[in-house]
């Protein structure tokens, strides 16, 4: 783990784990994302999600260690991933981002990230 990554700069682990945190209390509630969520509990999604970002910022690599090559699109695929859907996943996310109250720079570097990685995932146009 790099001392100097965008992972350190904003805090490490309790900084992503309060933005996913964040994220997730958006989508407990919402009724077209919560389905897709094939876990009783938002437990071990979090839990992925978390390990996912902090790797992909410069944190510990315990998502690859564990899980493998992220290979995003592959693991969506399954789920329908309209605009609405992409829309709701950044209505949640743009509300985490902003509880985390971070540096301006690091904040649009995060969101930048964030808003390309939700427009990719998006897999078909069908309600």
């Amino acid at each position: 783990m790099r001392t100097d990554s965008f992972y350190e700069a904003v805090g490490g682990h309790a900084t992503f784990v309060r933005l996913v945190d964040a994220f997730y209390r958006g989508v407990a509630d919402d009724p077209v994302l919560r389905p897709m969520y094939p876990e009783e509990q938002l437990g071990p999604a979090r839990e992925r999600l978390t390990l996912f970002l902090e790797q992909y910022w410069g944190g510990p690599t315990t998502y690859s260690d564990t899980r493998g090559h992220p290979r995003l699109r592959m693991r969506h695929a399954p789920f329908k991933v309209n605009p609405d859907a992409r829309d709701r996943w950044l209505l949640h996310m743009r509300a985490a981002v902003d509880e985390l109250d971070l540096a301006p720079l690091h904040a649009a570097q995060l969101w930048d990230y964030l808003e390309r990685a939700a427009h990719s995932l998006l897999n078909t146009f069908e309600d």
